[in-house]
């Protein structure tokens, strides 16, 4: 019977499959390539068209154009949730080339510029005996300055900003830890003149102490500090809690599992924090300016006498306002830019043969 029933059930006809918008047709793999060419073309017409001269203008229409071209070619061939996730990377990549447009730009202009001054004279002789306004002289007094002046600001922030970060990460704890942190944050938005001044009132006013170079270090070391402390603190929270597990479960020592274990671990980063934080410093001319007072002469002895830096001489130069002057400012500004770059190189080889090795 029950047979006889389920047999006189209406049969239902299979639902057909509802067409999907995700098997819609897509953009070659050209379209990128063509979109850009045809914003380019499209944003420098309409910027002729509408008479602005400047080039910036240009390039946010031409940027503007690119996302919706890709928006609106993407909707019609694709769909419009491709589209979205095509203007999300067209946003991505017009920022990435708004930002690194003007990096490109000072590079090649301080690199043409100051090429026509940049030689071996330049490099080994100082300001003795040149006047600013004619041609010649060079900026071995301040490169020496300068590298002195970092030298000591290192030794000072490093040693401090690291064991500030191991206190924080690894023993930190209430209400001392907060009122640290909060220091450090505090720190980090000084200006370079308060820092310089601050110096100028203990160590020179205070104390007795004249211009060097040593002062300046110790107000470039001020702000020096925090971004190593920042830098190191978020490198030695990436340090797996498992190998501090580990190696305490074996019976070492906290004080020896941060020594062998933790930093080895984040000596990359902590390596890269620090040059960071030189690079931030290495373009100061306030406390310099406050403290070293500067000189045209060649002083090896950062503890005693004024000196000069890599800023202070550009800025010396650049308020001359002569074309040799010009140029020998152009000159120390590419030789500071090698400066930091050469620091950099450096801390990610010490980063590379520090770090700890893998196997497999």
């Amino acid at each position: 019977m029950s047979h006889a029933l389920q047999d006189q059930r209406p049969s239902r006809a299979p639902k057909s499959a509802a067409p999907t918008s995700l098997t819609q047709g897509s953009l070659p793999r050209w379209a990128p390539v063509a979109i850009t060419a045809a914003s380019i073309v499209l944003g420098c017409g309409i910027g002729a068209l509408l008479g602005l001269h400047s080039k910036i203008q240009w390039g946010l229409l031409a940027g503007l154009l690119f996302v919706v071209i890709t928006y609106t070619a993407s909707s019609v061939i694709e769909n419009r949730r491709q589209a979205k996730d095509r203007v999300a990377t067209s946003v991505v990549w017009v920022c990435f080339v708004l930002a690194v447009v003007p990096l490109l730009s000072l590079l090649w202009t301080t690199i043409g510029r100051g090429m026509e001054a940049l030689d071996g004279d330049f490099l080994s002789h100082s300001m003795n005996g040149v006047t600013s306004f004619e041609p010649g002289g060079g900026v071995y007094h301040a490169l020496l300055g300068t590298i002195e002046q970092v030298a000591l600001a290192t030794a000072i922030a490093a040693p401090v900003g690291l064991l500030t970060a191991v206190y924080l990460v690894e023993y930190g704890r209430g209400s001392l830890a907060k009122a640290v942190t909060f220091f450090v944050d505090v720190m980090t938005g000084i200006p370079s003149i308060v820092a310089g001044l601050f110096i100028l009132t203990t160590w020179n006013l205070m104390l007795g102490f004249g211009p060097s170079g040593f002062g300046g270090s110790m107000a470039l070391s001020i702000l020096m500090m925090p971004v190593v402390v920042r830098s190191t603190e978020e490198m030695l929270k990436l340090v797996p809690n498992e190998l501090r597990e580990a190696a305490l479960a074996l019976g070492v020592p906290k004080w020896r599992v941060i020594l062998k274990v933790v930093l080895p671990t984040a000596i990359g980063g902590i390596a890269t924090g620090v040059m960071l934080a030189v690079a931030r410093i290495a373009g100061e001319t306030a406390p310099i300016m406050l403290l070293v007072f500067g000189t045209q002469l060649i002083n090896p002895n950062p503890f005693e006498g004024p000196q000069s830096s890599l800023p202070l001489y550009i800025w010396e130069q650049y308020k001359v306002g002569s074309e040799a002057s010009y140029d020998r400012a152009w000159a120390a500004a590419l030789v500071l830019i090698a400066f930091v770059m050469i620091l950099n190189l450096v801390a990610r080889g010490i980063a590379r043969w520090k770090a700890p090795k893998t196997g497999r």
